[in-house]
């Protein structure tokens, strides 16, 4: 947003966005510090336990799709493919048409393993999700995925 358009904005509203920014950066810090403490938990580090996410959400992926999605060049991935291994937390299978690559899975029994970690969280949050409406759901639901697809656009342009 320009200066020209928040000048434009009526102070109730700027007020409002103000809010929503802050709040933003604090659910950031948040998520970044309790995957910081899960990973530490697990053994990995918050770069492995958000390839293991990827992986589990967009799955299967190439070595190459993972590497792209997080920014990391090829040695970098292949480390991390290790460590995850090592963890039981994903396979390498052949790649069923190209020869050359391998494809990630990930291990859903690692999952079952460390769900306990989330337990709390989520029913927090689901009792959270209480307090609103289904259409109150429906637009933090919409808003939060369309933040997430512009701030992983703003870090594509900052690699």
């Amino acid at each position: 947003m320009t200066n020209r358009e928040e000048a434009a904005l009526p102070a109730g509203r700027e007020e409002l966005v103000a809010e929503v920014l802050l709040a933003g950066r604090e659910l950031s810090t948040a998520a970044v510090l309790f995957h910081s403490a899960l990973a530490a938990r697990q053994g990995l580090s918050a770069t492995d336990t958000k390839a293991l996410d990827l992986v589990a959400r967009l799955g299967p992926l190439t070595a190459g799709d993972l590497a792209r999605h997080l920014a990391l060049k090829p040695a970098s991935v292949t480390a991390l493919i290790g460590r995850l291994e090592d963890k039981d937390a994903l396979r390498k299978a052949p790649h069923p048409e190209d020869g050359r690559k391998v494809v990630l899975h990930f291990n859903q029994e690692f999952a079952a393993r460390n769900m306990h970690y989330f337990t709390e969280l989520v029913g927090s949050v689901r009792e959270l999700c209480e307090r609103y409406t289904d259409e109150e759901l429906a637009a933090i639901a919409s808003f939060t995925k369309e933040a997430a697809r512009r701030q992983a656009e703003a870090t594509q342009r900052l690699i």
